[in-house]
């Protein structure tokens, strides 16, 4: 597929597309749609969120990490994303540097078992 199509149509129809893609677990055509997306508004977290998504499944972890530490920094009580970036640091191995966020987001929940 040309990356024309990734683009092609509104942004709601853009959203609608990325979504079905990754509801089939088509993750890396789901982060081709939500990119051009995120370009667009990169004010709004839900696209930068399942973008991150997108890049955490498809094991673009260093990519995952980019957009989530993007979301942190203009959100840093974004529960979600502060967990996904604990996780994504987790996978590349980085246990240290996750666990801040971990605990962060489990107190953000109120999930005070594991702080």
């Amino acid at each position: 597929m040309e990356t024309t199509y990734y683009g092609h149509g509104s942004a709601s129809e853009r959203w609608e597309r990325a979504g079905k893609f990754f509801d089939a677990k088509d993750y890396a055509a789901a982060a081709q749609v939500l990119k051009g997306l995120v370009e667009e508004v990169p004010e709004q977290t839900g696209p930068r969120l399942l973008l991150a998504r997108a890049y955490y499944h498809s094991a673009q972890l260093r990519r995952a990490e980019a957009e989530l530490r993007g979301i942190v920094e203009r959100d840093p009580v974004e529960h979600y994303a502060r967990l996904l970036l604990g996780r994504t640091l987790q996978r590349q191995g980085r246990d240290e540097e996750a666990q801040p966020h971990l605990r962060i987001a489990s107190a953000l929940v109120g999930d005070f078992a594991d702080v």
